[in-house]
Parts: structure tokens; sequence; C-alpha cells
């Protein structure tokens, strides 16, 4: 069976089409900027790129051109629209409504829906992608995958906060956590290169990239995760600050008379490495003026190691130990100093790197000792196959 993933932003479509039988991509793409100047298609096959720029009013015009590049005589790798047994649709934001992925019909669409003030920045875009394969493909199967879906079996314990408990029934306030799809699809992969059941390990996942979010899954299931309510919580990020002391906010908008809005900006798009290290929001730059002697962002990444070692020393707490810390996404899986940089310190756990094999680039791979105490593993993260396999399962 072939299916198409779809990952709608609110001016743009990502997209794939995987050939399930090998799990291979034969195609990619990416329309962006849908709705304003300047709308473009650019489209993967193999070696090969066509890029075409056209208005496109709305998410429904971008994939009909998207249908038409895959199905295209000169540019597709289908004959025809009726090979695509089925859609996966990225859904951010699932709230306590779903723990998995589900065929999208009115019900799922209401819910969704509901969602939105938990996340109305990305929920109502992944609503207008939904809507726009219903639209141009309505025979198609359709099915929701969420961001939140895998941290769902969280216990009490950790989603809650230290509020009053109307809040938590009445307004939904509590963690949710996000990256699951990543989280779950790392933590399997684990299990399946041990050869070992996932019911029997302890893993701590290190999703590191621009967004960043630490999970200690136990025994397949999450149980707790470092993102909370908003994808704000947590360690240091590429322009989002983690976690902070509260009152922090209500001192900026007194002393700098802004508004909560201004505030929250600062705090996404102003903080984190970019903030802290003013110089950038990209690790890899950060990491070479350190090199070269800044001590600023010297003193950064010390900041954001640290901050992800104590994730990994609470999170073996929580689970009463752990057999497996994986590192994923673009920073876990490609940045070798800042992998060593978290570990160090952390031997008295009976971790022992490999610092050769930490150095070598290459796929998923164990980086520590043979006699380490705890496998330290680098596994790339592969979204869109996760969602490609939750969606296969439904529709079969």
């Amino acid at each position: 069976m072939k299916i198409l993933i779809i990952n709608a932003g609110s001016s743009s479509i990502k997209y794939q089409l995987v050939d399930m039988e090998g799990e291979q991509v034969l195609a990619k793409g990416l329309v962006e900027r849908i709705g304003i100047a300047g709308s473009k298609l650019t489209h993967r096959f193999g070696e090969n790129k066509y890029e075409v720029e056209k208005p496109l009013k709305n998410h429904i015009e971008a994939m009909r051109l998207v249908l038409h590049a895959l199905t295209d005589e000169v540019v597709g790798v289908i004959h025809s629209m009726g090979e695509i047994g089925a859609v996966g649709h990225r859904v951010v934001h699932g709230g306590e409504k779903f723990s998995g992925a589900v065929l999208i019909n009115g019900e799922v669409i209401a819910a969704i829906e509901e969602n939105v003030p938990l996340a109305p920045l990305h929920n109502p875009a992944n609503l207008m992608g939904i809507t726009a394969c219903l639209s141009v493909m309505p025979d198609t199967p359709m099915v929701g995958v969420f961001d939140t879906a895998f941290h769902q079996t969280m216990p009490p314990r950790a989603y809650l906060y230290g509020l009053p408990l109307d809040y938590y029934h009445r307004l939904k306030v509590r963690r949710y956590g996000f990256h699951g799809t990543s989280h779950k699809f790392v933590s399997r992969r684990v299990a399946e290169i041990l050869e070992r059941p996932v019911e029997e390990l302890k893993i701590i996942v290190c999703h590191l990239g621009n967004g960043s979010s630490i999970t200690a899954v136990d025994r397949g299931k999450s149980v707790d995760t470092s993102m909370g309510m908003s994808p704000l919580e947590g360690v240091l990020m590429g322009t989002r600050s983690g976690s902070i002391d509260p009152t922090i906010i209500e001192y900026i908008m007194a002393q700098e008379q802004i508004g909560i809005s201004g505030v929250i900006d600062v705090l996404n798009k102003r903080s984190g490495l970019v903030g802290l290290s003013e110089r950038s929001s990209d690790m890899r730059d950060v990491v070479a003026a350190a090199r070269d002697g800044d001590e600023q962002c010297t003193v950064t990444l010390d900041v954001w190691a640290y901050g992800i070692r104590k994730y990994i020393g609470s999170y073996a707490a929580a689970m009463g130990g752990v057999d497996v810390i994986a590192f994923t996404a673009g920073i876990g899986e490609n940045n070798t100093t800042s992998r060593a940089d978290i570990l160090d310190g952390l031997e008295f756990m009976g971790i022992e790197l490999d610092h050769e094999l930490n150095a070598v680039t290459r796929d998923e791979r164990v980086v520590s000792k043979p006699g380490s105490k705890i496998t330290v593993m680098v596994i790339p993260t592969n979204e869109e196959l996760a969602i490609a396999r939750d969606t296969l399962a439904l529709v079969r």
C-alpha cells in the first residue's frame, strides 16, 4: 500500500509518499507561501527535483498541486490518485481525547477543534490540511497521528501541576508533552536493535533539535516528559527558554513595560541558545564560537548540557533505573561534542562512553563501551515513517 503523509502548517504543506511494501519513500516535497505571494512547490523524487511557482489561494489548491506532481507523466511516481491507499496527518495536539492514531471522521475533527485553545498556532493549520485532503480525496481513508498521544500513558504524578485542581478539570491545564511520535519510534527502534522486547527496557530518549524534549519510556510507555502544557517548558532550546520561575514573566512585564504576549514572544523566539549566547540559535554556530574562545558561548553550552543531564538523572530516579539513553533529532544525532558534554559527570551511573565510536558520524549505532552498565545509542528519528506505520495499521 502507498501512503501519503501530510504535515500542514498555516501557509505550508510538507508531504511524503511512502510505499509500505518496503517502506520506501517514493517522493517528498514542500508547498510554501500558501495564500501569499510567491507560492511554490518543491517536489523531489529519487535524485531529481521539480519546482514550480504558482499562485495558491488556499490549502485545497495546494493539495491539488501536490497530487498533480505525484501523478504527472514526467515528474510523478504513481499513475493515478487511486494508488494512494490512505493519508496520514500529523496533528500536534490531541489533548486527552486521543492516546493513539485514529481514523478521521466528524467526531475526530470536532475534537481537534476543541483542542485549538491548547495549540492555537498548530491545530488550525493541521485542520486546514485535513479539510483540503478530504476535499480533493473524499474516498481515501484519512488517519490522524497526534504528537501528544504517546504521552497519554503518563500517571497523574507526572502530568498534574501544583495548581488548583479546578484548573485541570475545567481548563485542562496539565502536562501533555510533544514529539511523541519521535519518542515512540526511537524507543521501539532501540528495542529492535538490541533484540529485546521494549516491555523489558527502561529508556531515556533525548530528542534534541531546535525544539528539544526528554522522555522517560518505561517498558514501552511514556511515564514522564520534559515539555509541558506547551512546547516551551523543559530544557534550553534554539530560541525557547525552557523552564523558568513564573514570576519572571511579571517582573519583565513591569520592568520593560510590555504585555503578556510580548513576554511570551521573548520566551519563545528570543531566548534559548540565541538569547543566552547572543550569537545564534544554531548549535553548530554556538559550538564553533566556543571553540574560537567565545566565553559566553561556552557558558551557554554548559547551561544547555547541565539542564539535560539533570533530566536524565531525574528520569533514572523516576523509573528506578535506566537501561538505555538514546539520542535523536538534529543535535542529538549529529553533534558528537554535545552528546559527550551531556554525559560528562554521569559516570557514577555506570555510563562508559566510547569517544571513538561517538566521534564517528553515521546512522544508528551504539556509542557506549561494551562494559557500560547503561547502553548509549544514536537513533535517527523518522516521524514520517512512524505516521505511515500507524496509518497502515489502522486502515488494514
